[in-house]
Protein backbone atom coordinates (compact mmCIF):
# COMPACT_ATOMS: atom_id res chain seq x y z
CA UNK A 1 0.00 0.00 0.00
CA UNK A 2 1.34 3.44 -0.60
CA UNK A 3 0.70 6.27 1.43
CA UNK A 4 0.57 9.67 0.28
CA UNK A 5 0.30 13.07 2.16
CA UNK A 6 0.04 15.73 -0.52
CA UNK A 7 0.45 19.57 -0.67
CA UNK A 8 -1.71 21.00 -3.86
CA UNK A 9 -0.50 24.86 -4.85
CA UNK A 10 -3.28 26.83 -6.52
CA UNK A 11 -3.50 29.91 -8.31
CA UNK A 12 -6.29 31.74 -6.32
CA UNK A 13 -6.83 34.30 -3.90
CA UNK A 14 -7.54 32.73 -0.89
CA UNK A 15 -5.73 30.11 1.36
CA UNK A 16 -7.71 26.80 2.39
CA UNK A 17 -6.77 24.02 4.41
CA UNK A 18 -8.69 20.59 3.67
CA UNK A 19 -9.48 17.89 6.42
CA UNK A 20 -10.16 14.77 4.73
CA UNK A 21 -10.82 11.65 6.06
CA UNK A 22 -8.64 8.45 4.59
CA UNK A 23 -9.44 7.72 0.83
CA UNK A 24 -8.47 4.93 -1.13
CA UNK A 25 -8.41 3.40 -4.59
CA UNK A 26 -6.60 1.10 -6.11
CA UNK A 27 -3.77 1.36 -8.91
CA UNK A 28 -4.38 -0.11 -12.01
CA UNK A 29 -2.20 -1.47 -14.62
CA UNK A 30 -4.25 -1.24 -18.03
CA UNK A 31 -1.43 -3.44 -19.54
CA UNK A 32 -1.72 -6.22 -16.98
CA UNK A 33 -5.47 -5.45 -16.61
CA UNK A 34 -5.93 -6.66 -20.22
CA UNK A 35 -3.39 -9.81 -19.94
CA UNK A 36 -5.18 -11.53 -16.78
CA UNK A 37 -8.77 -11.59 -16.23
CA UNK A 38 -7.80 -12.37 -12.42
CA UNK A 39 -5.90 -8.95 -12.05
CA UNK A 40 -7.55 -6.69 -9.76
CA UNK A 41 -4.62 -3.81 -8.91
CA UNK A 42 -1.33 -3.43 -8.62
CA UNK A 43 -1.55 -2.36 -5.27
CA UNK A 44 -3.35 0.57 -3.46
CA UNK A 45 -3.34 4.12 -2.72
CA UNK A 46 -4.01 5.58 0.28
CA UNK A 47 -4.88 9.45 0.97
CA UNK A 48 -4.23 10.68 4.49
CA UNK A 49 -4.00 14.25 4.01
CA UNK A 50 -4.72 17.09 1.63
CA UNK A 51 -3.32 20.71 1.61
CA UNK A 52 -4.43 23.34 -0.69
CA UNK A 53 -1.84 26.25 -0.74
CA UNK A 54 -1.68 29.98 -2.44
CA UNK A 55 1.02 30.51 -4.62
CA UNK A 56 1.02 34.31 -4.64
CA UNK A 57 1.88 36.21 -8.04
CA UNK A 58 3.83 38.62 -8.59
CA UNK A 59 1.09 40.65 -9.85
CA UNK A 60 -0.16 39.77 -6.25
CA UNK A 61 2.28 41.54 -4.60
CA UNK A 62 2.13 44.51 -6.48
CA UNK A 63 -1.60 45.36 -6.23
CA UNK A 64 -0.73 44.29 -2.26
CA UNK A 65 1.33 47.53 -1.87
CA UNK A 66 4.66 46.04 -2.13
CA UNK A 67 7.34 48.68 -3.80
CA UNK A 68 9.49 47.98 -6.62
CA UNK A 69 12.42 50.51 -6.36
CA UNK A 70 14.54 50.92 -9.30
CA UNK A 71 18.47 51.87 -8.91
CA UNK A 72 20.34 52.63 -12.28
CA UNK A 73 24.03 52.36 -12.41
CA UNK A 74 26.52 53.46 -15.53
CA UNK A 75 30.19 52.62 -16.59
CA UNK A 76 32.05 55.55 -16.43
CA UNK A 77 35.44 53.53 -17.56
CA UNK A 78 37.75 54.55 -19.82
CA UNK A 79 37.37 52.03 -22.00
CA UNK A 80 33.65 53.12 -23.29
CA UNK A 81 35.95 55.79 -24.95
CA UNK A 82 36.42 59.46 -25.33
CA UNK A 83 33.33 61.40 -25.09
CA UNK A 84 33.97 63.71 -26.76
CA UNK A 85 34.39 61.24 -29.85
CA UNK A 86 31.61 60.30 -31.89
CA UNK A 87 32.54 56.29 -31.53
CA UNK A 88 32.62 56.81 -27.90
CA UNK A 89 29.80 54.95 -26.36
CA UNK A 90 28.97 58.07 -24.28
CA UNK A 91 28.78 60.38 -27.41
CA UNK A 92 25.99 62.44 -26.71
CA UNK A 93 24.47 63.21 -30.09
CA UNK A 94 21.91 65.87 -30.78
CA UNK A 95 20.32 63.61 -33.25
CA UNK A 96 20.52 60.16 -32.09
CA UNK A 97 20.63 58.25 -28.54
CA UNK A 98 23.59 56.40 -27.65
CA UNK A 99 23.43 52.80 -26.14
CA UNK A 100 23.48 53.50 -22.46
CA UNK A 101 20.34 55.94 -23.25
CA UNK A 102 18.87 53.17 -25.39
CA UNK A 103 18.92 50.84 -22.27
CA UNK A 104 17.69 53.52 -19.61
CA UNK A 105 15.08 54.01 -21.23
CA UNK A 106 13.71 50.25 -22.22
CA UNK A 107 14.45 49.30 -19.39
CA UNK A 108 13.93 51.81 -16.82
CA UNK A 109 11.04 52.73 -18.63
CA UNK A 110 9.01 49.45 -17.84
CA UNK A 111 10.52 49.28 -14.45
CA UNK A 112 9.20 53.00 -14.01
CA UNK A 113 5.43 51.66 -14.09
CA UNK A 114 5.77 49.39 -10.74
CA UNK A 115 7.09 52.50 -8.66
CA UNK A 116 4.49 55.12 -7.04
CA UNK A 117 6.66 57.96 -6.85
CA UNK A 118 9.02 57.27 -10.22
CA UNK A 119 12.00 59.09 -8.16
CA UNK A 120 15.13 56.63 -9.25
CA UNK A 121 18.44 57.10 -7.62
CA UNK A 122 21.28 57.40 -10.21
CA UNK A 123 24.58 56.32 -9.62
CA UNK A 124 27.97 56.09 -11.89
CA UNK A 125 31.22 53.83 -11.34
CA UNK A 126 34.83 53.70 -12.57
CA UNK A 127 35.14 57.91 -12.82
CA UNK A 128 37.30 60.45 -11.41
CA UNK A 129 34.44 63.06 -10.29
CA UNK A 130 34.67 66.62 -9.31
CA UNK A 131 35.53 68.72 -6.66
CA UNK A 132 38.82 67.18 -6.38
CA UNK A 133 38.50 64.55 -9.37
CA UNK A 134 39.39 61.28 -7.33
CA UNK A 135 38.60 58.16 -8.96
CA UNK A 136 34.95 56.91 -7.33
CA UNK A 137 33.28 53.51 -7.86
CA UNK A 138 29.79 54.51 -6.09
CA UNK A 139 28.95 58.17 -7.05
CA UNK A 140 25.81 60.22 -7.36
CA UNK A 141 25.03 61.23 -10.77
CA UNK A 142 23.55 64.80 -9.88
CA UNK A 143 26.95 64.77 -7.38
CA UNK A 144 24.57 65.08 -4.13
CA UNK A 145 24.89 61.67 -1.79
CA UNK A 146 22.35 63.24 0.14
CA UNK A 147 19.57 63.13 -2.53
CA UNK A 148 21.05 61.05 -5.25
CA UNK A 149 17.12 61.00 -7.05
CA UNK A 150 16.03 62.09 -10.80
CA UNK A 151 12.41 62.70 -11.40
CA UNK A 152 11.43 59.68 -14.05
CA UNK A 153 13.32 58.18 -16.54
CA UNK A 154 13.90 61.26 -18.56
CA UNK A 155 15.59 62.50 -14.91
CA UNK A 156 17.60 59.70 -15.11
CA UNK A 157 18.23 60.88 -18.81
CA UNK A 158 18.94 64.09 -18.71
CA UNK A 159 21.10 63.62 -15.47
CA UNK A 160 23.59 61.13 -17.05
CA UNK A 161 23.73 63.53 -19.81
CA UNK A 162 24.78 66.66 -17.59
CA UNK A 163 27.05 64.38 -15.48
CA UNK A 164 29.22 62.87 -18.81
CA UNK A 165 30.26 66.58 -19.24
CA UNK A 166 31.96 66.78 -15.64
CA UNK A 167 33.75 63.83 -15.17
CA UNK A 168 36.58 62.44 -16.71
CA UNK A 169 36.35 58.27 -17.44
CA UNK A 170 38.82 56.33 -15.45
CA UNK A 171 38.63 52.85 -14.15
CA UNK A 172 38.95 49.99 -13.37
CA UNK A 173 35.54 47.91 -13.98
CA UNK A 174 34.39 47.56 -10.65
CA UNK A 175 30.59 46.05 -9.71
CA UNK A 176 31.16 44.69 -5.70
CA UNK A 177 31.00 48.39 -4.47
CA UNK A 178 27.33 49.43 -6.03
CA UNK A 179 26.05 46.05 -5.85
CA UNK A 180 26.56 46.24 -2.17
CA UNK A 181 25.08 50.35 -2.22
CA UNK A 182 21.98 48.85 -2.78
CA UNK A 183 22.16 45.78 -0.95
CA UNK A 184 22.06 48.26 2.41
CA UNK A 185 18.63 49.41 1.02
CA UNK A 186 17.80 45.83 0.78
CA UNK A 187 18.99 45.14 4.28
CA UNK A 188 17.36 48.06 5.96
CA UNK A 189 13.83 46.97 4.22
CA UNK A 190 14.45 43.07 5.20
CA UNK A 191 14.70 44.28 9.01
CA UNK A 192 11.62 45.66 8.61
CA UNK A 193 10.00 42.29 9.04
CA UNK A 194 7.05 42.04 6.26
CA UNK A 195 9.16 44.18 3.77
CA UNK A 196 7.22 46.18 1.40
CA UNK A 197 10.10 47.12 -0.76
CA UNK A 198 11.66 45.26 -3.39
CA UNK A 199 15.36 46.46 -5.03
CA UNK A 200 16.10 46.14 -8.59
CA UNK A 201 19.74 47.43 -9.50
CA UNK A 202 20.27 48.45 -13.60
CA UNK A 203 23.86 47.88 -14.25
CA UNK A 204 24.81 49.20 -17.54
CA UNK A 205 28.25 48.29 -18.85
CA UNK A 206 30.43 48.04 -21.95
CA UNK A 207 33.45 45.43 -20.62
CA UNK A 208 35.08 42.89 -18.93
CA UNK A 209 34.42 42.48 -14.77
CA UNK A 210 37.91 43.52 -12.86
CA UNK A 211 36.43 42.18 -9.03
CA UNK A 212 34.95 39.11 -10.36
CA UNK A 213 36.08 37.52 -6.75
CA UNK A 214 34.64 40.44 -5.26
CA UNK A 215 31.03 40.60 -7.31
CA UNK A 216 30.58 36.92 -6.90
CA UNK A 217 31.09 37.46 -3.00
CA UNK A 218 28.66 40.84 -3.34
CA UNK A 219 25.87 38.75 -5.41
CA UNK A 220 26.33 35.99 -2.85
CA UNK A 221 25.56 38.51 -0.30
CA UNK A 222 22.26 40.32 -1.70
CA UNK A 223 20.77 37.04 -2.85
CA UNK A 224 19.43 36.73 0.52
CA UNK A 225 17.71 40.18 0.29
CA UNK A 226 14.67 41.63 -1.53
CA UNK A 227 16.40 42.68 -4.70
CA UNK A 228 17.41 41.52 -8.33
CA UNK A 229 19.88 42.65 -10.41
CA UNK A 230 20.13 43.29 -14.44
CA UNK A 231 23.10 43.29 -16.50
CA UNK A 232 22.97 44.80 -19.69
CA UNK A 233 26.00 44.87 -22.31
CA UNK A 234 26.86 47.69 -24.04
CA UNK A 235 29.62 47.69 -26.97
CA UNK A 236 31.59 44.96 -28.49
CA UNK A 237 33.21 43.41 -25.98
CA UNK A 238 33.65 39.76 -24.48
CA UNK A 239 30.92 39.49 -22.54
CA UNK A 240 30.92 35.63 -21.78
CA UNK A 241 32.31 35.90 -18.34
CA UNK A 242 28.58 37.41 -17.30
CA UNK A 243 26.97 34.48 -17.93
CA UNK A 244 29.06 32.99 -14.77
CA UNK A 245 26.87 35.51 -12.73
CA UNK A 246 23.63 34.53 -14.70
CA UNK A 247 24.09 31.27 -13.31
CA UNK A 248 24.03 29.66 -17.03
CA UNK A 249 27.17 28.04 -16.05
CA UNK A 250 25.40 26.29 -12.60
CA UNK A 251 24.75 27.59 -9.60
CA UNK A 252 26.62 30.99 -8.50
CA UNK A 253 29.63 30.70 -5.73
CA UNK A 254 31.50 33.13 -3.38
CA UNK A 255 35.08 32.63 -3.69
CA UNK A 256 34.86 30.90 -0.39
CA UNK A 257 32.09 28.72 -1.79
CA UNK A 258 29.05 29.78 -0.20
CA UNK A 259 26.22 29.52 -3.00
CA UNK A 260 23.43 32.27 -4.09
CA UNK A 261 20.53 31.83 -1.91
CA UNK A 262 18.17 32.54 -5.25
CA UNK A 263 19.02 33.31 -8.67
CA UNK A 264 18.91 37.15 -8.36
CA UNK A 265 20.96 38.61 -12.08
CA UNK A 266 20.03 38.24 -15.92
CA UNK A 267 22.29 39.49 -17.87
CA UNK A 268 22.02 40.46 -22.05
CA UNK A 269 23.98 42.17 -24.31
CA UNK A 270 22.31 44.90 -26.01
CA UNK A 271 23.73 43.96 -29.24
CA UNK A 272 21.32 41.49 -29.47
CA UNK A 273 18.17 43.07 -29.03
CA UNK A 274 19.77 46.84 -30.17
CA UNK A 275 17.73 46.69 -33.98
CA UNK A 276 14.31 45.50 -31.77
CA UNK A 277 11.64 47.77 -30.54
CA UNK A 278 12.58 48.80 -26.84
CA UNK A 279 9.86 46.85 -25.17
CA UNK A 280 11.89 43.95 -26.71
CA UNK A 281 15.15 44.38 -24.33
CA UNK A 282 12.63 45.53 -21.79
CA UNK A 283 10.63 41.95 -21.92
CA UNK A 284 14.13 40.17 -22.26
CA UNK A 285 16.05 41.38 -18.91
CA UNK A 286 12.72 41.77 -17.29
CA UNK A 287 11.40 38.31 -17.45
CA UNK A 288 12.82 37.34 -14.25
CA UNK A 289 12.39 40.03 -12.11
CA UNK A 290 8.93 38.89 -11.13
CA UNK A 291 9.37 35.11 -10.26
CA UNK A 292 12.76 36.12 -8.38
CA UNK A 293 10.84 38.92 -6.03
CA UNK A 294 7.98 36.02 -5.30
CA UNK A 295 11.01 33.25 -4.68
CA UNK A 296 12.29 35.87 -2.04
CA UNK A 297 8.79 36.14 -0.41
CA UNK A 298 8.18 33.04 -0.59
CA UNK A 299 11.46 32.07 1.23
CA UNK A 300 10.62 34.90 3.92
CA UNK A 301 7.15 33.81 4.65
CA UNK A 302 5.64 37.14 3.50
CA UNK A 303 2.44 36.91 1.64
CA UNK A 304 0.97 40.22 -0.14
CA UNK A 305 -0.41 43.25 1.81
CA UNK A 306 -4.07 42.86 2.57
CA UNK A 307 -4.23 39.06 2.03
CA UNK A 308 -5.04 36.90 4.80
CA UNK A 309 -2.25 33.58 4.48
Amino acid sequence: MLYLSCCFVVWSLTYYQLCLSQVEWPCINTKKQAKKSSYKNSGVIILTSCQVKKQYTFLDYVFGGMQINFTVAIDFTASNGDPSDSASLHFISPTASNDYQKAILAVGGVIQDYDSDKMFPALGFGAKVPPDMAVSHVFPLNFNPGNPFCAGIQGVLATYQSCIQSVELWGPTNFAPVIYHVAQFGLDAAKEGATKSYFVLLIITDGAITDMDETRAAIVYASKLPMSIIIVGVGKADFSAMSTLDGDDGVLRAPNGEPVARDIVQFVPFREVQRQPGAALARHVLAEVPQQLCAYCKTMGIVPGGVRG
